[in-house]
């Protein structure tokens, strides 16, 4: 019965306007006009040209209207967010059907805007419990989703609605438990953003419970199930501290490697209800068609010297240079961090840029807060991070990404490359450019073959 669910819903919406008819839902919603969704007994398919020609693609506002809140839609519109992306033109309907989702679509697509919305569309704001949970694999992530999330629930200073104002808590890796209790006293919140760390302390000391919990969103979900230290906390939250029937689940990734498979082990585990709708977006371009990917091949010892021309050639304003974990045998010899050692080297042999900040788990919390702070505001700056900046961070001045190291994986490097390439419609152009040897050609090519782009080669 699962296979046939998952032939059924587990389907790939690429790049879908509307939807064709009603989908029955046990807990309905206010019906609104505009929007259509799938049968359920038919495939999630459409003719994208013949539909788009039919019917004019309808706003964020439109598509949210009658289910999201007037101040939240106005917040939305006031910041610029009006013409919907892909992921939110195909997944919203979806979602505000009431339907558990997989969210699976390029970096910086407007995922995060999508699961809010909804979050906006279910709350009671007059009711004090914990009605909506997001789950994040970083602090940095954490931050940022959060300061969305408050923006949007802010009403207007001239806003004539009464009653409360929907409370977003940031429960993060690095808080204080002492400090988060007593938040939790003075101004229980509605909306929790939160690390499994935290999240799972809090759960076991029962300082708060889920069970007023409505929506469920796991962002960056491969992540966290691909992290020894998490999954075990992922799967206790999914099934043991809340149950399918009493939520809706949402799970977002860019990259979810054997998505059909996952969709398969959400049936089979109750981490979703049987009729879990995988949206995919652009399944056949993993990355945003504006970035560019570049590689010089030099030995090992002339990487610094290669960077630095790289840099004074592109003459950019704001970039993130990735470099690799330490490894235990270095730490263990006493060895500087490699991020030291760029960073060392830069501030010697750069003055193009105003500002070369670190960012590396080892960093405390606060330092890491300023770095990713002072990034946000602008400037000539360049960025030395470890993987921690890849995940999710969004940092759209940024035009330039350079692999000092390259990274393990093919989902690390779409990762690093979608923290530029930023700015929905768009046509700015963005650079990858990854420093490699020349043995390590074959694993950047393995990268383009599964990610889908080409890599042009540059002679220094």
């Amino acid at each position: 019965m699962a296979s046939a669910s998952l032939l059924q819903f587990s389907v790939s919406i690429t790049r879908l306007p509307h939807f064709a008819s009603p989908i029955r839902n046990p807990n309905p919603r206010p019906p609104n006009p505009s929007l259509k969704c799938a049968s359920s007994k038919t495939p999630l398919r459409s003719n994208p040209s013949t539909e788009t020609s039919q019917r004019p693609s309808l706003t964020l506002r439109e598509i949210c209207d009658g289910r999201v809140p007037d101040h939240v839609i106005r917040r939305q519109v006031c910041v610029g967010f009006v013409v919907p992306t892909d992921v939110q033109r195909q997944g919203l309907p979806v979602m505000l059907s009431g339907r558990d989702c997989v969210l699976h679509a390029q970096t910086g697509s407007g995922k995060t805007l999508a699961y809010l919305l909804l979050i906006f569309s279910i709350i009671n704001v007059q009711r004090s419990a914990v009605q909506a949970l997001i789950v994040v694999p970083t602090r940095e992530l954490g931050m940022q989703v959060t300061k969305v999330a408050r923006m949007l629930a802010a009403k207007p200073s001239d806003s004539e609605a009464e009653g409360r104002i929907c409370t977003v808590m940031a429960l993060l890796d690095g808080g204080l438990l002492r400090r988060h209790k007593s938040w939790l006293k003075a101004e229980p919140p509605i909306i929790v953003v939160a690390t499994l760390g935290s999240l799972c302390q809090m759960l076991e000391k029962n300082i708060f419970k889920l069970e007023a919990m409505q929506i469920l969103v796991i962002d960056e979900v491969d992540f966290l199930f691909n992290s020894s230290k998490q999954t075990y906390s992922l799967r206790k939250l999914l099934t043991s501290y809340s149950s399918i029937n009493s939520r809706q689940t949402i799970f977002a990734s860019a990259s979810i490697p054997q998505h059909r498979r996952f969709v398969y082990d959400c049936i089979q585990q109750k981490w979703t209800k049987n009729d879990v709708v995988h949206v995919h977006v652009n399944p056949i371009e993993p990355m945003p068609s504006c970035i560019r990917h570049r590689f010089v091949v030099c030995n090992k010892n002339e990487r610094m010297q290669t960077l630095l021309s790289l840099l004074q050639t592109d003459g950019l304003k704001t970039g993130i240079i990735f470099v690799g974990e330490q490894s235990e045998k270095s730490k263990k010899a006493g060895n500087a961090p490699p991020t030291t050692s760029v960073i060392d080297f830069l501030k010697a042999s750069y003055t193009k840029c105003s500002e070369i900040l670190l960012l590396e788990e080892e960093m405390n919390f606060n330092l890491r807060a300023a770095s990713l702070s002072e990034v946000r505001q602008g400037g000539d700056c360049l960025l030395v991070a470890t993987d921690i900046a890849a995940r999710g961070v969004d940092l759209p001045e940024t035009t330039h990404i350079y692999n000092f190291d390259l990274p393990r994986t093919a989902v690390d490097y779409l990762h690093r490359a979608g923290r530029t390439g930023r700015k929905p419609f768009s046509n700015e152009n963005c650079t990858v450019t990854s420093i490699i040897t020349a043995e390590e050609r074959f694993a950047l090519q393995r990268f383009e073959n599964e990610l889908m782009f080409r890599s042009q080669e540059l002679t220094l």
